[in-house]
């Protein structure tokens, strides 16, 4: 049987589903010296893994390429320089999948668990006492931006369910590109917002990666029952990392709809490279300050 604990069963299937099928069925006869035939994807996929006596020794395959890793990582909201070298990309992921940080049930799980017509992540946040806006900006962010990037079918992921359902009917979306030249663009109503957001993964091939921790993100409650979330984060395309971007969401509760929060408004500032000036971008951090933030509130 084979070494690898759960976790590293789980990040190892996730690259497999990165793989062709021609190389998965390579990979199960190199690993098994061509004594197991395998049928389809499925018997390839769990012969490889039965066979893999550690994690490791799976990641230095020949088969198992560095843009997978990278991919794989990315999708982990792991952000690594564009050209690092394999060996980087393996130590890393061994690094994460030791750490219990990596996602280990498969998104299409995810999905079952959450119903698709809301953004119902957030149903059981109560407002009243105790209720922690960061805690609610985390939740949302993970769903938001896991949503938005399964759009981006270069990934190979199933596109999950994207549509104006999650946004209020009058939402606004104010779009601020700085690459080369400056560029604003505003949209109203779900229908518009929905299908501008989504086509920065799915015709632009976008992957927007989060900064979750401290510095990266910031949420406040308005009295009135507004939520604010703003995130910072990196935005790539393949392994290539093209600059940073800030996002500000505006989320108010649909009694409607279970108490779901919907998204009222968006405002998004994408910096490239060449407009950042060389500064470091790895885990950028948020301009916004507390003050800029509340009088969005208000």
């Amino acid at each position: 049987m084979s070494g690898l604990s759960r976790t590293e069963r789980a990040g190892c299937t996730k690259i497999l589903k990165l793989m062709s099928k021609g190389d998965l069925l390579s990979l199960s006869d190199t690993v098994t010296n061509k004594m197991i035939t395998v049928e389809d994807v499925a018997e390839a996929m769990e012969t490889i893994l039965s066979f893999t006596k550690h994690a490791e020794e799976f990641l230095r395959r020949k088969k198992v390429q560095r843009d997978l890793i990278f991919k794989y990582l990315a999708k982990e909201g792991v952000v690594m320089p564009p050209n690092s070298e394999k060996h980087q990309l393996v130590k890393r992921t061994l690094e994460l999948w030791s750490s219990g940080k990596a996602t280990v049930e498969d998104r299409d799980e995810t999905r079952q668990r959450l119903p698709a017509d809301t953004t119902s992540v957030s149903t059981n946040v109560k407002t009243e006492e105790g209720f922690d806006p960061l805690v609610l900006g985390q939740q949302f962010c993970q769903w938001f931006f896991q949503l938005l990037n399964s759009q981006n079918l270069s990934l190979g992921q199933q596109p999950q369910d994207w549509g104006p359902q999650h946004f209020w009917p009058d939402v606004k979306l104010r779009l601020l590109s700085r690459a080369g030249s400056e560029q604003m663009e505003e949209f109203l109503g779900a229908e518009l917002v929905s299908l501008r957001l989504q086509a920065l993964t799915r015709e632009e091939r976008l992957l927007l990666s989060p900064n979750l921790e401290a510095h990266g993100l910031k949420a406040l409650a308005s009295p009135h029952g507004l939520v604010l979330v703003a995130v910072a984060g990196t935005i790539h395309r393949d392994a290539a990392c093209l600059g940073i971007f800030e996002q500000i969401f505006g989320l108010i509760r649909s009694p409607l709809e279970k108490n779901s929060w919907k998204i009222k408004f968006v405002n998004l500032k994408i910096r490239g490279q060449d407009a950042l000036g060389g500064a470091e971008i790895a885990a950028p951090a948020l301009t916004y300050n507390s003050s800029e933030l509340q009088l969005l509130c208000s």
